[in-house]
């Protein structure tokens, strides 16, 4: 590993050092603001030899060597001419210029055109314009990692953490408290366990920016207790381009290396979904159980021979990862149309193998309740497609139309050895396996538009509708255990034996099927009128709002699962428990008499029928009090009905009916130009969701838990205040420090229940209090117009870190407060990412190392003083890409992801101190999924 480190930095060393020609670099900026000057023109005087300034106000001329005149020109600048500069070969000459505005008036000139949103500088805009506390990312900062989809995107803005790789933690919030919008629509989910959106299935290549709300408004939803994650993707274009990337992806441990698990794949597997291999068989269907109505012996029976028999995985070689994408932007002029189109299409498919340490410790003994060792391999497809339209129909009416679909299955193995010690004397061996596999299919679509009314265009209509589809497929989820005693010192070992039981399990010889289908309908619409404050430009006109937003979900969830028990008839075979798992289930042994039958296990809880309504209206006003003062604020009224019934009409249905009153208020306060205070208070709600609501038991093999939902819980209210002082060096660079509180009121959290024998129970409660408090810091700076060394000037930094703190009060069954010292579950005490960019235009080199760190956080909550809360420990991570470019139209990039490649470590929190010591020598699992390389081409028609 420290030779391809090594290796890496000489490379960078070297092409950085590389150069063949004079070059003419340097700045230009306003005299008065120092603010960098888009757009200017730096010429030789009298040729037409030029270079234009770029957004960050640099600039680089290539010429022959000699001595030279040299102009900066812009309107409504006064020229600056430089005579005598000279050039020298091979050689990079220095010349930045401080231009002064010209006296002479001008006339008023329009431009018009399509808005860059995805760039650096235009990102930092928005951010010092905002009217609320927001942190954000340009698609400028994307393409200069290796970061392959949202989720890795997301964990470089300040305060922002990923759990379990795909749900983001922001201030120290779980994914439950943090609302994500695609296009401003309110994103789907297509986890069964969990209300966030899965951000792993959106690909970084189309993402155009990612803003991060951090402070409530009017305009935002009321539902959030982190942040309103808003993701846009690529919709305007400024020319035709057709582009097609392809890499290969290496794991350390992985690729290439034999005994890669995986189960018999169907046809389709390779696109993301199952084509009918682990079908539910005829006879059973895939309507939700009815006790009322259960299926008899008689009738399950003929199931059993449909099912499949196949227990084990099949073992192969693991191939390298294959990514592949094709984007095209399209541009069309129609009269005073204006259509632009960007479509994406792209598929991965990517294997990963690896060990996971498991242990269970018993409170009060120390001892461990089980030993395991996991080895867990993951195979993925996905396919996903970008389709969006923009219609410009003139300069005041537009028209958009975005599409998202996302294809992708998942084929995991799991195979389990190790002790169990909650069977008595020395301990059960095991030797147990899981063959798992799971397709979701998302789309997403929005249609809106914007448009200015009225006299001078003083009135704005924004609209948008949307519609989203999920539906998630578990079928024929396959698994076994098998066990035998340890044996005492001097004893033979006996074999290996199924264990099956009279009333079966999820755990035992088991089926287990599920269906997810969700539908979401939503509409929302904004009236704007800007009023003549204390002079006509926009910045200091009075806004005042109106809207309202409307949204209606319908879920249907089904699971079902069956076991295979013995006859409890007289004249069942013995024998048959001693074959082998090849053997026991074969179609001549599935005999009501003398053999196995096929059970069903399922509950009237285990599926469900639900649907919510929101719908929200607000007002608000925007107030530039004076050059200095900006308030604005404003209240929001929400109405929310959730509904759930389980599958049998028979059971008490959940419904609940609630009016929230939300109020809002933002300051501004700037002291110049370049640095602003802002001043945030909010209050906001978390509402419980379907799954965390529904009672029913669903046992997950890989964590070995079983989760379960609680029909009591409470909506909470959330308390946020916060102050952030910003500074803005220059338009596309950023330094800002600030503070937040919130405080909680019935915050719902996932803990750890009370639990008998191996298998942990983790479930949903309130708890009675909560506060969550940090502070946060943010630098993107380059050292353009810091030195003279031409090489130094194409460098920057990204730095963000957060320090948080966080405290529960939560009351077991027995009236006692438990754990009261810890932190809110998920919420890291400190977080810390950084970046070194080296990026030079001109010879199309690209290089960058990032670092990231997160704080001890609790990935599971104790609830009681039967368990105790386990804690993911700090890991480093370093990631390393470089880009070349060949010719106008050859891209080759290289990486290096998880250089350092640490275990993820979770250990128990044994003294119940509400931190990890050395006192707590517990280990919950260990893992390290392996150090990720990357070799990747774009060609760009």
């Amino acid at each position: 590993m420290r030779y391809s480190f090594l290796g890496f930095l000489l490379l960078w060393a070297n092409v950085l050092a590389f150069g063949q020609q004079g070059t003419l670099v340097g700045k230009v900026t306003d005299k008065k603001s120092s603010e960098a000057i888009i757009g200017a023109t730096v010429l030789v005087t009298g040729s037409t030899m030029a270079a234009p300034v770029n957004v960050d106000g640099t600039y680089s001329l290539p010429l022959d060597a000699g001595t030279y005149s040299i102009t900066m020109t812009y309107v409504g600048y006064k020229p600056l001419t430089f005579p005598g500069i000279v050039i020298k070969s091979g050689e990079t000459t220095t010349l930045n210029g401080t231009m002064e505005e010209s006296a002479t008036s001008l006339t008023e000139v329009t431009v018009t055109g399509v808005k860059q949103t995805g760039t650096e500088v235009a990102l930092i805009q928005d951010l010092k314009k905002s009217e609320v506390v927001v942190s954000g990312m340009s698609n400028d900062q994307i393409v200069k990692t290796l970061d392959r989809d949202a989720a890795e995107v997301v964990k470089r803005i300040p305060g922002v953490t990923v759990q379990n790789n795909n749900f983001i933690v922001i201030r120290g919030l779980a994914e439950r408290y943090n609302t994500v919008l695609l296009n401003d629509a309110l994103t789907p989910s297509a986890e069964v366990d969990t209300r966030s959106f899965s951000f792993d299935i959106l690909p970084s290549s189309v993402i155009d920016r990612i803003l991060i709300f951090k402070s409530g408004a009017p305009e935002l939803p009321g539902e959030f207790g982190g942040g309103v994650v808003k993701v846009y993707t690529k919709s305007s274009v400024l020319e035709n381009t057709t582009s097609f990337t392809v890499s290969g992806w290496g794991r350390s441990g992985t690729t290439f290396k034999d005994g890669y698990q995986q189960s018999r794949q169907s046809g389709t597997d390779f696109l993301g979904f199952d084509n009918g291999l682990r079908k539910v068989p005829g006879v059973i269907g895939d309507q939700p159980f009815d006790s009322r109505n259960a299926l008899s012996r008689d009738q399950l029976q003929p199931a059993a021979s449909e099912l499949r028999n196949e227990w084990k995985p099949l073992l192969s070689t693991a191939r390298p990862d294959l990514r592949a994408s094709l984007g095209l932007t399209r541009k069309f002029e129609i009269g005073s149309l204006y259509l632009s189109n960007v479509t994406s299409a792209s598929y991965s498919n990517s294997h990963e193998q690896y060990d996971v340490l498991r242990q269970r410790l018993e409170t009060g003994s120390g001892s461990y309740i089980y030993n395991y060792n996991d080895l867990r391999a993951v195979t993925a497809s996905r396919l996903g497609v970008i389709h969006n339209w923009q219609a410009r129909l003139n300069d005041h009416n537009r028209i958009d139309f975005r599409n998202f679909l996302n294809q992708y299955g998942t084929d995991e193995v799991v195979h389990r050895t190790g002790i169990d010690y909650a069977q008595g004397g020395n301990g059960r061996e095991r030797d147990n396996y899981a063959l798992h596999y799971q397709s979701r299919t998302i789309y997403s679509g929005q249609l809106g538009g914007t448009h200015d009314l009225g006299a001078a265009n003083s009135t704005t209509l924004t609209w948008n509708t949307g519609y989203n589809y999920v539906f998630r497929n578990e079928p024929d989820y396959r698994r076994y255990r098998t066990g035998r005693d340890v044996p005492s010192t001097g004893q033979a070992a006996d074999p290996f034996q199924v264990e099956v039981s009279q009333v079966g399990s999820q755990q035992d010889n088991s089926t287990y099927f599920s269906k997810l289908n969700e539908n979401t309908y939503m509409a929302s619409g904004q009236l704007e009128k800007r009023l003549t404050g204390r002079d006509s430009t926009r910045a200091n006109q009075y806004k005042l709002r109106a809207g309202f937003y409307t949204e209606y979900k319908e879920r249907n969830y089904v699971s079902r699962y069956f076991s295979y028990v013995p006859s409890t008839n007289d004249n069942f075979r013995q024998d048959l428990l001693k074959l082998p798992i090849e053997q026991i289930f074969q179609p001549q042994n599935l005999d009501p008499k003398t053999g196995f039958l096929l059970k069903e296990g399922t509950s009237d809880e285990d599926s469900y029928r639900a649907d919510n309504t929101l719908a929200a209206g607000y007002l608000s006003a925007v107030a530039p009090v004076s050059d200095k003062f900006n308030v604005s604020g404003g209240v929001r009224m929400e109405y929310n009905r959730k509904f759930l019934r389980s599958g049998s009409s028979r059971l008490d249905a959940y419904e609940e009916k609630r009016y929230f009153f939300l109020p809002s208020l933002n300051a501004t306060y700037n002291f110049n130009d370049r640095s602003l205070l802002r001043l945030a208070g909010s209050q906001t709600v978390n509402r419980p969701e379907f799954r965390e609501i529904a009672e029913y038991s669903y046992y997950d093999f890989s964590s070995n838990a079983n989760i379960v939902g609680n029909p009591k819980l409470r909506t909470a209210k959330i308390y946020n205040a916060d102050l952030r002082y910003e500074f803005y060096p220059s338009k596309s660079e950023l330094l800002s420090v600030g503070v937040f509180y919130k405080r909680f009121t019935d915050a719902i959290e996932q803990v750890t229940n009370l639990t008998t024998g191996s298998t942990l129970e983790l479930g949903y409660r309130n708890a009675d209090r909560a506060y969550d408090v940090g502070v946060e810091v943010e630098a993107r700076k380059g050292l353009v117009g810091l030195t003279e060394n031409a090489f130094l000037q194409h460098i920057s930094f990204v730095l963000n870190a957060s320090a948080i703190k966080s405290r529960v009060t939560l009351v077991d069954g027995g009236g006692t407060s438990v754990d009261n010292n810890r932190s809110l579950q998920g919420q890291s005490p400190y977080v810390v990412n950084t970046g070194v960019f080296y990026q030079d235009d001109d010879r199309r080199w690209q290089v960058s190392a990032q670092y990231n760190v997160i704080g001890p956080r609790i990935q599971f909550a104790s609830s009681n003083s039967q368990n105790y809360s386990i804690f993911e420990m700090p890991r480093h991570v370093i990631d390393l890409a470089l880009t070349k470019g060949f010719g106008p139209h050859l891209d080759l990039r290289l990486g290096i992801q998880d250089l350092l490649n640490q275990y993820t470590r979770l250990y128990y929190d044994s003294d119940r101190s509400g931190s990890i010591s050395s006192a707590d020598t517990g280990a919950f699992g260990r893992f390290r999924r392996g150090q990720y390389s990357t070799a990747g081409l774009t060609y760009k028609f």
